[in-house]
C-alpha cells in the first residue's frame, strides 16, 4: 500500500513539473502535500500503536508477575494461619487428653475394687 502511495506521488510531482501554471497543476500540488501529510500520518499513528502494543505487553508483564508474587505470598499466610490452627488444636488435644488421664487414675482404684468385688462375689 505504501509503495503505491509513493507510485502516486511520483506521478503527480512528473505531472507537476510539466505543467508548472495551470490550475490544475496547483490542484495537483495541493494532492501531492496532503498525500505527504496523509503518509506520514499514517507513519506516527502505526508508531503510536507499536508503541501503545509494547507498553500494554510490559504492563501486563508486570501485571502477571506481580499477581504470582501476591499469590505466593497469600499461600505463605494461609499456610502459616493453617499451622497456627493446627497448633492450637494440637495443644487443645493435650490438654483434654491430659485431663482425662487424671480421671483415670483418680478412678483406678475404685474401679479396681468394683471389679475384685464383682469377681470375689461370685
Amino acid at each position: 500500500m505504501d509503495e503505491n502511495v509513493v507510485e502516486e506521488i511520483r506521478l503527480h510531482q512528473e505531472t507537476v513539473a510539466v505543467e508548472s501554471n495551470s490550475p490544475l497543476h496547483l490542484i495537483r500540488e495541493k494532492e501531492l502535500e496532503i498525500s505527504g501529510r496523509v503518509l506520514s500520518a499514517k507513519r506516527s499513528a502505526d508508531e503510536i500503536v507499536a508503541n501503545a502494543r509494547k507498553k500494554a505487553a510490559e504492563v501486563v508483564s508486570t501485571a502477571e508477575s506481580e499477581g504470582g508474587a501476591g499469590a505466593a505470598d497469600e499461600e505463605k499466610a494461609i499456610l502459616a494461619e493453617a499451622q497456627k490452627e493446627a497448633d492450637r488444636l494440637r495443644d487443645a488435644a493435650h490438654i483434654e487428653a491430659a485431663a482425662i488421664k487424671e480421671q483415670v487414675e483418680a478412678r483406678r482404684d475404685e474401679a479396681t475394687r468394683l471389679v475384685l468385688d464383682a469377681v470375689t462375689a461370685i
